[in-house]
């Protein structure tokens, strides 16, 4: 698991909602709550390699969409994304490398992942065929509940809002 130092990340976030105009117009009674609180930071895959590659795609605007195992939401008790939600994608070393907002969220089971969404994904020849060979071997070596053809899907669409230089 791929983790960031909070200080960077601060720092991060610092430079990179100014840079995506996210300081909006502060409330008559405060400061805009997107101005204070940084989003959460994560890294794609489950190995620092899968994270560079991964962030690698995101970052040439190969990757504009993402998978995760229902199941893991439900066993860290997280929520799951939805439109506007905000996110510090990692590097593999743990560094901020890119500010993204969810731009659409649906749960399917893992046998009606279409085409489209795998080639949003931008692995591999993005191809649906090797979209579901390599997710069902990610999901079986490191999903919460492991794999079966009907598991319930995350799919995210997502935008980058900045990147570090």
């Amino acid at each position: 698991m791929v983790t960031a130092d909070d200080n960077e990340l601060d720092a991060f976030w610092e430079i990179a909602r100014e840079h995506a105009n996210l300081g909006g117009v502060p409330v008559f009674s405060g400061p805009d709550p997107v101005r204070t609180l940084r989003p959460p930071a994560w890294a794609f895959g489950a190995t620092p390699e899968q994270a560079d590659e991964l962030l690698g795609l995101v970052l040439d605007g190969t990757k504009t969409a993402t998978a995760s195992s229902h199941a893991d939401y439900v066993a860290e008790g997280e929520s799951l994304p939805a439109p506007g939600m905000l996110g510090i994608v990692l590097d593999g070393a743990g560094h901020p490398r890119a500010l993204v907002v969810t731009t659409e969220t649906r749960v399917v089971p893992f046998d009606e992942v279409d085409a489209d969404h795998a080639r949003d994904e931008g692995e591999g020849d993005q191809s649906l065929e090797h979209w579901r060979v390599s997710h069902e071997r990610f999901f079986t070596e490191h999903s919460d509940g492991g794999f079966s053809p009907d598991m319930p899907v995350v799919l995210e669409r997502f935008s980058v809002l900045y990147t570090s230089p």
